[in-house]
């Protein structure tokens, strides 16, 4: 998941190069060394990780221009992502949402490379609150089994 610019560059440039090789590969002939179904293979691992990359970019494209309109949470363990999807459609950077917390930026990188894992509960409650979520429903908790 891209979280912020730098890793949108960085997924772009990468996406880039992988494209380039699909085509150098498309233009080559199989070495005499590599099987056929190893040839095969490898192109079609190069293409699943470039598809990888454009869905990413994709998904980090729309929640920048505002194409999520609503935010799907369906277990607990998408909050953390749901959070950071949230920020990115609302057009707020880390350095933004970390102003409005009062906290520093790094703080805001840390809770996101690590999906919140570190925060507190009612650090969360707060960044929900600074980035003006609500639910539109109640949740039902059930328990398994």
């Amino acid at each position: 998941m891209i979280k912020n610019e730098k890793q949108y560059r960085i997924t772009k440039a990468q996406a880039r190069r992988f494209q380039e090789a699909l085509a150098e590969l498309a233009s080559q002939e199989r070495p005499a060394n590599i099987t056929p179904r190893l040839w095969q293979a490898q192109r079609e691992a190069a293409e699943s990780q470039w598809r990888e990359l454009e869905q990413q970019i994709h998904a980090y494209e729309n929640l920048q221009a505002g194409k999520s309109k609503g935010l799907l949470l369906e277990a607990v363990e998408d909050l953390p992502k749901t959070l950071i999807r949230a920020r990115i459609a609302a057009g707020m950077t880390q350095e933004g949402l970390a102003q409005r917390l009062g906290v520093k930026t790094q703080q805001i990188q840390r809770y996101e490379s690590t999906e919140y894992e570190s925060a507190s509960f009612a650090r969360i409650r707060k960044v929900v609150e600074a980035l003006g979520l609500t639910m539109d429903r109640p949740a039902r908790l059930v328990r398994n089994g």
